[in-house]
């Protein structure tokens, strides 16, 4: 069976996306996962910093191409492109090339989707209704549902820390009134199956992070631990989950404490991505769980401040791309 690879939409075009899309298939191009990338080829020519592209008919094309030149499936842009300056001019291509790349996903072309950094505001402007990138692909893909639960669960993944959001773009305030034992237990069962299925843990032992300054202190400083986030650890037992909390998120973190879980699951978004960025702030991958394709993406934005400047650093996309393949490998073992 021909080798497929794996699809990598492009992202805002005026953002750092063809830039560290090109020095990563430089990095990789020898001895690294392939992969096709869904854009427009004069963009990916243009900013990649001279970077030789092909146009492709499809993936199975890309692999036998991919180490002498950036294999890519052209969608052009219909607007011209200035570096650092978003515009809702660029929406249709860049939904269009999301929704190719999950397609190919789905089809079983490729193995899975790697996402170039979007910008919201743009695509808000042109009417796109979903909160972002990950609520979109649960859209296309109809999030699957496994053990009564169900995605999309988005994890933070670097070095050996996983962490998972049981509420993700909230604002702090409303995080109280958003958790519910439901949404934790939701959370840690599509983070389980993941950690066996996807990262090849047969047996995962999860951490439960506490919402309030030592979690809660037995309810002298927030009640969300008693009323909710102990409920749901005791459903996870008694469902056969190995876990443990809630635990003081302020010692769940250090090189010690991690060895006594493989995944962590977070009550809100700063309280799994400091951890994350501190611990390796370049490499980070964004992980979406629950889907039934494969999908990472960088840890990080569109990059508008640093567009068309040449500096833009590829190591997060560069993670997403490994990790991705990893996945991959893992899931069809796993389903072999």
């Amino acid at each position: 069976m021909p080798q497929r690879p794996l699809a990598l939409s492009a992202g805002d075009p005026a953002g750092v996306g063809a830039e560290i899309i090109a020095k990563a298939w430089r990095a990789l191009r020898q001895d690294g996962p392939r992969f096709v990338v869904v854009g427009d080829a004069q963009l990916l020519a243009s900013a990649g910093g001279g970077v030789k592209v092909r146009p492709v008919t499809g993936p199975e094309e890309a692999v036998g191409v991919f180490e002498d030149a950036l294999p890519v499936i052209d969608i052009p842009l219909l607007s011209p492109v200035v570096a650092g300056q978003a515009s809702p001019a660029y929406a249709p291509q860049v939904i269009r090339w999301i929704e190719t790349g999950v397609g190919l996903a789905l089809s079983g072309a490729v193995t899975g989707l790697v996402t170039a950094p979007i910008a919201k505001a743009p695509l808000y402007e042109a009417g796109f209704k979903f909160p972002g990138h990950t609520e979109f692909l649960a859209e296309l893909t109809a999030a699957e549902r496994f053990e009564g639960a169900r995605g999309p669960i988005m994890m933070l993944a670097a070095a050996d820390l996983r962490a998972t959001l049981v509420t993700i773009h909230t604002a702090l305030k409303n995080v109280p009134e958003a958790l519910s034992a439901e949404a934790i237990v939701n959370c840690a069962l599509v983070t389980a199956q993941a950690l066996r299925r996807d990262f090849g843990i047969a047996n995962p032992r999860l951490a439960v992070a506490g919402l309030n300054p030592h979690a809660g202190e037995g309810g002298s400083i927030g009640r969300e631990e008693v009323l909710v986030i102990q409920p749901a650890v005791q459903a996870l037992k008694d469902l056969g989950v190995d876990c443990f909390g809630p635990a003081p998120a302020d010692t769940l973190f250090h090189p010690e404490a991690r060895l006594r879980y493989d995944g962590v699951i977070c009550m809100y978004h700063d309280q799994a991505l400091i951890p994350v960025k501190m611990l390796d702030f370049w490499s980070g991958v964004n992980v979406t769980l629950g889907l039934p394709i494969v999908r990472t993406s960088p840890d990080h934005g569109t990059g508008f401040d640093i567009a068309g400047r040449g500096v833009a650093r590829p190591d997060s996309l560069i993670a997403a791309i490994r990790m991705a393949a990893d996945i991959a490998a893992r899931r069809a073992a796993y389903q072999s």
